[in-house]
């Protein structure tokens, strides 16, 4: 696969409902919840990129525009944004969907960084086999 086909292969989708228990005391997705989700789905589309050990090593930035409530049905959508030697970029797009309605909207974007590591712990090229 040539470094265009990774990318597309690699985006990963995930669908959370957003309950009580994952709200603060304005009935919103509570901030640190949504990064973890987020992180999450950086991870797994950087593994599925990479094929290796993958760790986070920054959140260069997350644009919370739009509350997500509860009772509202979320998904996270990690694309692979930039490939350097050995780090790679993953944005993540949160959308909001009404779980009654076909109404959708982007929430939160944000952008993680990650290292590939050997079984060491010292960095190791994301290119291998490209």
């Amino acid at each position: 696969m040539n470094l265009e086909e990774r990318i597309k292969a690699s985006e990963s989708r995930i669908f959370k409902a957003v309950f009580p228990n994952t709200t603060n005391h304005y009935d919103t997705l509570f901030g640190g919840t949504a990064m973890h989700l987020m992180d999450e789905v950086a991870f797994i589309t950087s593994t599925r990129f990479s094929r290796q050990r993958m760790v986070t090593v920054s959140s260069d930035r997350i644009d919370f525009t739009k509350p997500i409530p509860a009772g509202t049905i979320v998904e996270l959508i990690g694309t692979v944004i930039h490939v350097g030697n050995t780090s790679l970029k993953v944005r993540v797009d949160v959308f909001i969907e009404e779980m009654y309605s076909e109404h959708r909207e982007k929430a939160i974007t944000g952008v993680f960084t990650f290292v590939a590591i050997d079984e060491h712990k010292h960095p190791v090229s994301v290119r291998r086999e490209m």
